[in-house]
């Protein structure tokens, strides 16, 4: 039992690396991991740097020229990662802290059987010997969204005088709210790790579509009546985007 203790410590092993190789872009040399066997050719950027998946079977070039496709976007958000003050991946292990809306939640990891709960801020992982860690989080994690989410719905939606819609969370990359034109509302759980006045002008923006299913004037009125410091919170959101935690 003690053994099957330790191993719950042990970070995972980590996949085998994708391949280095580097790019000239915009006089900058760039250095990015290229990943075979993806579905579609993709990039993504974090503070592990540029990392490219692609199928099967597609040229170099081909890959090559997709990122210079992308040049600029590529530049900028480098460039912005190079001023960031913090590392977004977190490790989740035993005392790691985990953005959590106005504070930090503390992740307790103990013997289980991969069940998550919830001691006020402190975060439970009963997991098994081999489990993996950052997914246990992450459903925790999204089932406090979807509590938290549903209770401000019920506000915003009360102050209208409408009936409360379908709630349910998305993983979108960015987007962080939708509303559809039968009503129902979708949340980016990972406003959770933001503070709560920003998560709060999200709901307050979809509730205001369940009248303006658009972006007028009217539309930006009724979020005013909702969430009267609607425009710096958008602000300090897209600023804040970019320091977002990774599990």
């Amino acid at each position: 039992m003690f053994l099957e203790q330790l191993k719950l410590f042990r970070l995972p092993s980590p996949p085998p690396e994708a391949k280095t190789r580097h790019l000239l872009i915009g006089g900058r040399i760039i250095d990015y991991r290229l990943k075979s066997g993806a579905k579609r050719l993709s990039m993504t950027i974090d503070e592990r740097g540029l990392r490219i998946g692609a199928p099967h079977r597609i040229a170099l070039t081909e890959i090559e020229a997709f990122v210079q496709g992308h040049a600029d976007w590529v530049l900028k958000k480098l460039g912005e990662l190079a001023h960031a003050t913090q590392p977004r991946h977190l490790t989740i292990k035993d005392g790691a802290r985990v953005p959590l809306l106005d504070g930090d939640a503390e992740v307790r990891v103990l013997p289980g059987a991969n069940r998550v709960r919830w001691v006020s801020n402190l975060l439970v992982l009963e997991a098994r010997p081999e489990a993996d860690l950052a997914q246990l989080a992450v459903r925790a994690l999204q089932k406090r969204a979807l509590t938290h989410f549903g209770e401000r719905l019920t506000y915003f939606t009360g102050q209208l005088d409408l009936t409360q819609p379908k709630l349910a969370l998305s993983s979108a990359h960015t987007r962080w709210g939708s509303c559809s034109t039968d009503g129902g509302i979708r949340v980016n759980w990972r406003l959770i790790h933001m503070p709560t006045h920003l998560g709060d002008y999200v709901v307050a923006h979809e509730v205001a579509h369940l009248l303006e299913m658009n972006h007028s004037a009217r539309f930006w009125d009724v979020v005013g009546s909702l969430y009267p410091e609607w425009k710096a919170a958008r602000t300090e959101l897209k600023q804040r985007a970019a320091s977002l935690p990774i599990l």
